[in-house]
């Protein structure tokens, strides 16, 4: 795969990747939505759906990794390290579209997240927080809780994918990526509690300075000092699963 394949890859996969999960979280998220409200079980499935879209999209040209955390793990295993700039460049640029697109998308639902008071309608409902549509943020803040719970939430992510290469005719017959969705799936769900599962850099940092930029209505903080967690977590989870990986198998 030249630099080129994997950079474009790397950035149409995690744009569709993120579209998906942003999408899904405003969906869900934000008032005026239909799908407002809808719950825990529906982010997990469309988090799972944009991995399945994204990954299969971007396979042909860059593997379809999508992910820091799962590039340093293969490069943990591997050895091989010269293309790794490549693909966390193409996946940082293409989270941060993907979330651009995901707040066009839902751009008249943002726009309503206006706080209206002292009319004849009385008082509005207050403004909905708007971070949580684009990245992460804990549900108790304790830095060294999250950051244990995204390092082992990541290696749950990325040592069944490295242990799928060994499963014969996963790859062949296509069905590998639909694997990896389902246990992103089944990470939302059973780990996705305390932090809301980043397990994966880009997918948090990305959006996080797309939403800084942002003009949106009410928007409140993009949190920069929770940041640095959703980011260090899943890269010391990938390396970890990369060593175990090389080591056990």
């Amino acid at each position: 795969m030249s630099n080129g394949d994997i950079f474009v890859g790397e950035i149409i996969g995690t744009a569709i990747l993120i579209l998906f999960g942003a999408g899904v979280c405003a969906a869900v998220t934000l008032r005026y939505s239909k799908a407002r409200a809808s719950g825990w079980v529906v982010i997990a499935f469309g988090w799972g759906f944009g991995v399945l879209a994204g990954a299969y999209t971007a396979a042909p040209l860059s593997g379809g990794h999508l992910n820091p955390a799962v590039t340093l793990g293969i490069a943990v295993d591997t050895g091989e390290w010269g293309k790794v700039w490549v693909y966390v460049l193409g996946q940082f640029v293409g989270a941060m579209i993907g979330a651009a697109l995901a707040y066009l998308t839902y751009f008249a639902q943002f726009q309503a997240n206006v706080r209206k008071s002292g009319t004849t309608e009385g008082t509005a409902d207050e403004p909905v927080p708007t971070l949580g549509v684009f990245s992460t943020i804990p549900e108790i803040r304790n830095p060294v809780a999250n950051l244990l719970t995204e390092i082992i939430a990541t290696v749950g992510l990325v040592l069944p994918i490295l242990a799928f290469g060994l499963t014969e005719g996963l790859g062949e017959s296509g069905t590998q990526v639909l694997i990896v969705s389902l246990l992103v799936v089944g990470i939302g769900l059973s780990l996705g509690g305390p932090t809301g599962y980043a397990i994966n850099p880009a997918r948090d940092l990305g959006p996080r300075v797309v939403h800084t930029f942002l003009p949106i209505p009410n928007k409140g903080t993009s949190d920069w000092g929770y940041a640095w967690v959703p980011v260090v977590g899943p890269l010391i989870g990938g390396a970890i699963a990369g060593l175990v990986y090389n080591a056990a198998f």
